[in-house]
């Protein structure tokens, strides 16, 4: 899935989606593939390899019972008790879950939430919670830097902007792994293995990443599925006096909120589910779709490159497989000899780095520019910088070699969602040439990368699914025509799902529509938001 992570700076009309580097990738995808692979939604590890897309189509996600359980109202029962967070205009507050919701006595899960309270003038309308994706993006950092200081003035004047962290992200109870100079090794292996020993290493890098996970968070690592936090919202919205769920998600959180409306349809108020994923897709059509999105990305990108007077992978007029051969080959020659970069830790750009660079400048068309001055800077001064930056800014790595946990929660929410795509190296192999015809440009890494929770230490609880959520006021969901991390068909697929859905296009490019600059976008999902008033069927925006 898969997701998130867009480049700063940007030219958006609000302030940038991805604040702090809240990734909406899914989704996102795989180190550097790697890690890009398994951020690929946001990308999210969303399938299992034996289970077709036909067969998921058979199966609906179920509503819980109306009436909650006895063992769980003393969680239903919580108040949120709020304090200063130390950011201005922002209030927090921590929440109790189980952490097992078929066994409540056994253990908490603490829960942080922020909110921006309702600035007036007109009527309160509530909560609006609000998820970047991911998973793993902290939608506390989310709201505290974006959504409850860039939403929509009116927005912001009739709802409360809050934000709860999930499980195992951030500053719930996050899920721990590698240390900084480990997470280093991490992203600059090797994804687009040249012979047995380069695989073996590839290997050994998805068991040591998934070892430490058992290590650090063996416990935690059993219950951080998607369901289990859709079930925490609702004890969030009960402490906020809500009766019923009013939330935007991006990306993966699409997928998050879709949850949630099928479990408690009864319970969904507005939901806007922007950059849409699709639940009942195996991890290996997933990962495929992605990379297809990707390629479609790139193109554009490409054709826009060449058209500029600092493109440095061709001159006007060059056609995009020529540009994206050209990128390959420089891919291939950082392979064999990697640049510097200026790193302080000494870090120099290989293929991955370079790769995971290019990938995190897909998601937001605002970062093209930013994008060809780094690769100029790399193949015509061998300077590395600026790819490097932009891979940062993707894995969430701060200056001083730290990570946020983004990946780690990324990997334990995929691995658990849904099993593995494939189980093999010998299984990835054989699907390269299929993920190179979706993308010659990234696919090779891509079908390496989907192999990343073969050796995830905690089995799957999930399986593709539908979502229905019978019973749902109207549901907006929102596809983006050339998103490059939750390709637009699964926009329509979850529309199609969805019985309340209605789906709203944005004919453009880049990750997700709402806050992109579009006014058309904007005010009809304010519209939703404000008045309950779904978009018209069919509606496209540019």
């Amino acid at each position: 899935m898969h997701i998130r992570r867009n480049p700063r700076p940007s030219s958006r009309k609000f302030p940038l989606r991805r604040a702090q580097a809240a990734p909406v990738r899914t989704a996102r995808t795989g180190g550097a593939l790697l890690a890009v692979a398994a951020l690929l939604v946001s990308a999210c590890s969303a399938g299992a390899s034996t289970t077709s897309a036909t067969s998921a189509a058979d199966v609906a996600l179920g509503a819980l019972p109306r009436s909650t359980p006895a063992a769980l109202a003393p969680y239903y029962g919580q108040k949120a008790h709020w304090r200063s967070c130390g950011v201005p205009g922002f209030e927090c507050a921590t929440l109790r879950a189980p952490l097992d919701y078929d066994r409540p006595a056994g253990g908490d899960v603490r829960l942080a939430v922020s909110r921006k309270k309702a600035t007036g003038p007109g009527e309160r309308l509530g909560s609006l919670l609000v998820n970047p994706g991911g998973p793993g993006g902290s939608a506390v950092g989310y709201v505290q830097a974006y959504a409850g200081i860039g939403y929509p003035a009116q927005v912001r004047a009739r709802y409360d902007i809050v934000a709860v962290d999930p499980r195992g992200v951030a500053r719930s109870e996050p899920v721990e792994c590698l240390d900084g100079p480990d997470m280093d090794t991490y992203t600059q292996t090797d994804s687009t293995p040249d012979d047995a020993r380069e695989v073996t290493e590839l290997v050994d890098t998805y068991k040591k990443f998934a070892e430490a996970c058992g290590a650090h968070s063996a416990k935690l690592l059993r219950h951080v599925s998607t369901v289990e936090s859709a079930r925490d919202m609702d004890i969030v919205r009960a402490a906020l006096g809500d009766k019923k769920l009013n939330y935007v998600g991006a990306s993966y959180g699409t997928f998050l909120g879709a949850t949630y409306a099928g479990l408690f349809p009864g319970r969904s108020g507005r939901l806007v589910l922007d950059g849409a994923m699709d639940p009942s897709l195996p991890a290996r059509r997933v990962n495929l779709d992605q990379t297809a999105g990707f390629e479609t990305a790139f193109q554009s990108f490409a054709k826009d490159c060449v058209q500029q007077p600092d493109c440095p992978l061709g001159a006007k007029g060059t056609p995009s497989p020529e540009v994206g051969r050209n990128l390959k080959a420089f891919f291939r020659k950082l392979d064999a000899h990697p640049i510097p970069t200026g790193d302080a830790d000494g870090r120099t750009l290989g293929e991955a780095l370079a790769t995971t660079g290019v990938i995190a400048a897909m998601y937001d068309e605002s970062s093209w520019a930013q994008l060809r001055e780094a690769l100029t800077s790399a193949m015509k001064e061998r300077d590395g910088a600026g790819l490097l930056v932009l891979a940062d800014s993707y894995y969430e790595r701060d200056a001083d070699g730290g990570y946020s946990n983004l990946m780690s929660a990324n990997a334990a929410v995929n691995c658990l969602d849904l099993p593995p795509a494939y189980d093999s190296p010998e299984e990835a192999e054989k699907a390269v040439p299929a993920f190179e015809k979706a993308s010659p440009v990234f696919g090779e890494g891509l079908a390496w990368a989907s192999l990343s929770c073969a050796y995830w230490p905690v089995a799957p609880t999930g399986e593709p699914h539908r979502i229905e959520a019978r019973g749902a006021g109207p549901i907006v969901v929102v596809g983006t025509t050339r998103d490059p991390a939750t390709p637009y068909r699964w926009a329509r697929a979850l529309a199609a799902q969805l019985t309340s859905a209605r789906l709203l296009t944005y004919e453009g490019d880049g990750h997700t529509a709402y806050g992109r600059g579009s006014a058309c976008i904007d005010s009809a999902i304010n519209a939703y938001l404000l008045r309950g008033t779904p978009p018209v069927p069919g509606k496209r925006c540019s």
